[in-house]
């Protein structure tokens, strides 16, 4: 596994530079493994919902997960406001990063992260196809 490590700097897009990554290197399945930082605006799909959420005001980055690809990226995110409440969902475009977020991501050269259409979901989830070696 390849492993690539980044730290964002103040008013960095979370999701977008994350893309920037998977693109400039060619990641055909990544994963997160660590992240932690701040954002001055969080930008967040909730459970069950069609329209983005943007809440601009200071948060920590709790948890990051998810799969990474040419193919799309599928981030979910916990995070906790100033008094120590915590919110979750799908990381969409405009999550800001505050003072910083430090995020390992890894390349599990082995296999291809596919996203195609599922009739029962009716959504894009995800393919998992395993390379020969």
């Amino acid at each position: 596994m390849n492993l690539y490590a980044l730290r964002l700097s103040p008013g960095d897009d979370l999701k977008l530079s994350l893309s920037d990554l998977v693109d400039k290197n060619g990641l055909e399945a990544g994963c997160i493994i660590t992240a932690v930082g701040s954002l001055s605006q969080a930008a967040l799909r909730f459970a069950g919902q069609t329209e983005t959420t943007v809440m601009p005001r200071m948060f920590e980055i709790v948890s990051l997960a998810g799969t990474l690809s040419g193919h799309g990226l599928h981030l979910h995110m916990a995070i906790a406001d100033g008094d120590g409440h915590m919110l979750g969902g799908h990381v969409m475009p405009g999550c800001l990063i505050r003072t910083t977020a430090e995020i390992v991501v890894g390349d599990l050269e082995q296999f291809v992260f596919k996203r195609t259409l599922d009739a029962q979901t009716g959504h894009r989830e995800l393919t998992v196809d395993r390379l020969m070696s």
